[in-house]
């Protein structure tokens, strides 16, 4: 065999080889839309695809409010039908009683979006614009707050109504470094290997927020949740819906009173939903409170349980206050005063 030969012969191998690699980082990788979202203290993805699948909540219209149904006039776009994934970054507010509330948001919309009606649509509503990294960024004023929306390409939208203009910028800065598997948060880098392969939701964050007691109250009972928890929530389908939610304590004792508040409250509310008397029985929630299961090794509390399709499929099918959020209550708003969430 020539030398040249020889030469193209390894070329060819090295670029198959880097492909196959890049193909497997990718497959490992978190999903785009997570690897876009800025730092933050927690991230929820959602993909909607094989939810849709399972569930086909997108078969069953539900009554759509004006400010939603306008939405879907304007731009095509209708959330059941043509969101592919959504991820969110939650961001903590310095003070959670000033003007911007307790938290803002940073999101990340991948789907089937048709992009000039869609500029007209937040043209139409922005006060004004910014261009960064070659984007143009619409500012829409909402509850009080600026919503900065940008489309990113053909099928990603980013949004955000933090009171800065830096967590945009660095959804912008992140788009163009795309192609790496692994960029992304710290949250990611730290936490994503942990989430269960194939989870179709999933969440993860730190509680570093003051508790009362140091604790959480649900439903009048008090669960123990000490400062500097990370939660990972994962939703994965193996012939069912199943749910796990592995909380991180900072210390061994932290997680032995966690996980044995949590199977005291699931012990609690399944005599109450299996109750014979009840005057509200809900299979749907019985079921799941009855595959309920807590685990505790080392630092880490662990609950698994199965969610009945059913049960998922209301909550996709909620009201579309979930889309949107109302008009005023004027007769004839202004719209660019009183605009309603376009995401």
């Amino acid at each position: 065999m020539h030398r040249r030969t020889k030469a193209t012969v390894l070329t060819v191998l090295a670029v198959l080889l880097l492909l196959a690699l890049a193909a497997f980082l990718r497959k490992k990788a978190p999903p785009e839309a997570a690897r876009l979202l800025p730092e933050s203290d927690g991230i929820i993805y959602f993909n909607l695809r094989p939810l849709r699948a399972y569930t086909h909540f997108d078969r069953k219209p539900v009554p759509h409010d004006p400010a939603y149904q306008s939405f879907i006039d304007a731009t095509g776009f209708e959330f059941e039908r043509d969101l592919d994934q959504v991820a969110f970054a939650v961001h903590r507010m310095p003070n959670p009683l000033g003007p911007n509330g307790p938290v803002a948001f940073s999101e990340v919309f991948i789907g089937h979006f048709d992009g000039k009606r869609l500029s007209r649509y937040f043209a139409s509503l922005a006060t004004a614009t910014e261009t960064y990294a070659g984007h143009t960024i619409y500012e829409i004023p909402s509850e009080g707050r600026v919503v900065r929306v940008a489309l990113l390409g053909y099928d990603i939208v980013a949004a955000s109504n933090t009171p800065t203009p830096e967590q945009m910028h660095s959804m912008l800065d992140r788009y163009r470094t795309a192609a790496l598997p692994f960029s992304g948060s710290s949250v990611l880098s730290e936490h994503y290997s942990e989430v269960p392969l194939l989870s179709v939701a999933w969440g993860i964050g730190k509680l570093n927020i003051p508790l009362k007691q140091d604790g959480v109250s649900l439903f009048g009972f008090h669960l123990p949740v000490a400062l500097d928890t990370t939660f990972i929530a994962s939703l994965r389908w193996a012939g069912a819906l199943r749910l796990r939610i592995e909380e991180i304590a900072p210390t061994e004792l932290a997680a032995t009173t966690s996980a044995d508040a949590a199977k005291t409250l699931i012990a609690i509310a399944r005599a109450m939903e299996n109750n014979p008397f009840s005057s509200t029985p809900n299979s749907d929630l019985r079921n799941l409170l009855n595959s309920a299961e807590i685990q505790h090794r080392n630092d880490r509390a662990v609950a698994t349980a199965t969610i009945p399709i059913a049960f998922v499929e209301k909550l996709l099918t909620a009201p579309d206050s979930l889309h949107t959020v109302p008009p005023s209550q004027a007769q004839e708003p202004n719209p660019k005063a009183t605009a309603t969430r376009p995401f």
